[in-house]
């Protein structure tokens, strides 16, 4: 079994900042050291991932919490970019939106996301769903790039 010590390293896609508040606060709360990082819209993930301009210095993330409804470029996108580009791909991709519309599941699968979530309006499930994340893929699943 692999013993990680470092924070893990997440990336949370959302434009909503009462969400973004919500999932910091929920991480927060949690057993693991998480480095939370957040971007806005889809152009800044891409940015972000491919270490391009600002993000030049930032480690690539262990997981990524994507939103389907985003500016600039929509989640759908992002993760088409994520998921064909060589360096990223492996990167574990959990679709969490309020949309529960069929189309966007399977099109979140067909693109190969790692997980679809429908994204709680309420503030008790909301951090439950949070916790449930950091439960299954920051303590049972060895993430890709803690195996090295």
């Amino acid at each position: 079994m692999v013993k990680e010590t470092r924070p893990i390293n997440i990336l949370l896609i959302e434009d909503n900042p009462g969400d973004v508040r919500l999932t910091q606060e929920a991480f927060k709360e949690g057993k693991k050291k998480v480095n939370l990082e957040v971007v806005m819209d889809g152009v800044e993930a891409i940015r972000y991932l491919r270490k391009q301009g600002q993000y030049e210095e930032k480690t690539t993330p262990d997981l990524v919490l994507l939103d389907l409804n985003l500016p600039k470029w929509d989640g759908r996108e992002v993760l088409r970019e994520i998921k064909t580009d060589q360096e990223l791909k492996r990167i574990p991709v959990i679709v969490l939106t309020t949309s529960n519309a069929m189309q966007d599941i399977v099109n979140s699968y067909d693109l190969h996301a790692n997980c679809f979530i429908n994204k709680p309006v309420d503030f008790d499930n909301f951090f439950d769903i949070v916790q449930k994340i950091e439960d299954f893929w920051l303590t049972i699943t060895i993430l890709p790039t803690m195996a090295r």
